[in-house]
C-alpha cells in the first residue's frame, strides 16, 4: 500500500491548448473500469480569472450501489447523496466531519448510485495557488488526500451536480498522461473501519505510485 505522505512532485505545466474534457460516455461504464481509467487523467479547475489549476489523478476509490455498505447510497436516496443517482459524468461533492469537502465523479446509468472518489492528485499547474490555499503545508502534503484536493482546487458545494465534461465548465477531467497497467496497484478502501465485510476489505482503491507519473 502506498504511504499517504508520498512526495508530490510537480510535473511539466499543462499545455496552453488544453485537450477537451473526457466525454460523458467515459463515465457511462462500470464503475471499476472508470476508476482504473481515471488514473493518469487530469483534474482541471478553471479559475475566475481564466488561469488553470490542474493535477494528475493517481489515487481513487470506487463506490457502487446500495448493496455496497461502504457507499453513501446504502441508506437510500437523500438530499446529501442525490447527485449519485444523477447523470454520469457529473460531480458528487459532499461535506464530511463538519469541515471537509470531497469530490467524486458519478458513474454508470442515471438512476443507479455509483461514483469514484478522487483521493490524491499530483499538482501540475497553479502550484502557487495550491500552496497559498494549503499553507502552511509542505509540498508533499498539498494534495495527497480527498479533502486536500478540494481545498487546493477551491472545490465546494457550488460544484455539486456540476458537469465534469462540459468544455466551458469550471471543473473538468481531461486526458493526461499515458499509464502502464503494470503501475496500477490496489488495496482496501481507506477509513471504512466500521463497515462489515466484504465491503471493508474489498480492493476497490486503485493507485499509481507518484514516481511513475513525473513526466
Amino acid at each position: 500500500m502506498v504511504h499517504r505522505d508520498t512526495e508530490m512532485t510537480q510535473t511539466a505545466p499543462f499545455p496552453a491548448q488544453k485537450p477537451a474534457p473526457l466525454p460523458q460516455s467515459f463515465y457511462l461504464r462500470p464503475t471499476l473500469d472508470v476508476a482504473v481509467d481515471l488514473l493518469g487523467k487530469q483534474l482541471v479547475r478553471i479559475e475566475s480569472n481564466g488561469d488553470l489549476t490542474t493535477g494528475i489523478i493517481h489515487e481513487v476509490e470506487a463506490y457502487i450501489g446500495e448493496d455496497d455498505l461502504g457507499c453513501h447510497a446504502r441508506s437510500g436516496r437523500t438530499l446529501r447523496n442525490e447527485a449519485m443517482w444523477g447523470p454520469p459524468g457529473h460531480a458528487y461533492v459532499y461535506f464530511t466531519y463538519g469541515m471537509h469537502w470531497l469530490l467524486n465523479a458519478v458513474t454508470e446509468a442515471e438512476g443507479f448510485p455509483a461514483a469514484v472518489l478522487l483521493r490524491s492528485v499530483i499538482p501540475r499547474n497553479g502550484i502557487d495557488r495550491i500552496r497559498t490555499r494549503r499553507k502552511p503545508q509542505p509540498d508533499h502534503l498539498l494534495t495527497n488526500g480527498p479533502a486536500k484536493i478540494c481545498q487546493a482546487f477551491a472545490i465546494d458545494e457550488a460544484h455539486n451536480h456540476a458537469s465534469l465534461y462540459h468544455p466551458a465548465g469550471a471543473l473538468t477531467i481531461r486526458p493526461g498522461l499515458a499509464v502502464d497497467p503494470a503501475w496500477i496497484q490496489t488495496s482496501a478502501r481507506i477509513g471504512l473501519n466500521t463497515v462489515p465485510e466484504p465491503w471493508k476489505s474489498i480492493a476497490w482503491r486503485f493507485f499509481i505510485p507518484p514516481q511513475h507519473l513525473k513526466n
